[in-house]
């Protein structure tokens, strides 16, 4: 039989799916519900986890600044910028292939410029701004949907949906 492998490209990388491919999830914020603590907004401590995924064998870092946890306090898009932009870039000078979990645009949108490739938007790219700025680069696209995301009451749901695209 005849062995068809995809290939997912985001920015300058080309993931080809010959094989499982694991993302580790790096929660840079004090409140995730895996593992949230002040010592996750260290930047060396936050790159220093991100190392050991890829060690251990991650082929992709998914870097978020806002928690997502059932009862979540949301933070601004510079809060978030603040957390995840250092980690980002300290990661991607390392040749690391970086995501960004975000579901505001400006974030994804300096992300993208200090070296994530992919963006990961957790309200399923419901925002047409996201949209058009993922179409407008090379990067790639996972679109998860987190349930019901309104402001100031966010409360999510189980997630309901995970695909892989790229635009």
């Amino acid at each position: 039989m005849a062995h068809d492998t995809k290939t997912w490209r985001c920015g300058k990388y080309e993931i080809k799916f010959d094989r499982p491919r694991i993302m580790g999830v790096l929660n840079v914020t004090p409140d995730s519900f895996s593992d949230g603590d002040e010592s996750n907004l260290d930047v060396d401590s936050a790159v220093a986890r991100g190392v050991a995924m890829l060690d251990a064998g991650a082929d992709i870092i998914d870097v978020g600044g806002e928690s997502t946890r059932p009862g979540f306090t949301p933070v601004s898009a510079d809060e978030e910028a603040k957390r995840v932009l250092p980690v980002i870039r300290a990661l991607a000078q390392r040749g690391a292939i970086v995501s960004i979990d975000t579901r505001h645009v400006e974030v994804a949108k300096a992300a993208v410029r200090v070296g994530a490739s992919i963006v990961n938007d957790v309200t399923g790219f419901t925002d047409p701004k996201m949209i058009e700025f993922v179409k407008s680069t090379k990067c790639g696209v996972v679109i998860a949907h987190a349930g019901e995301v309104t402001e100031p009451a966010r409360a999510h749901k189980a997630v309901q949906l995970l695909s892989l695209i790229h635009i």
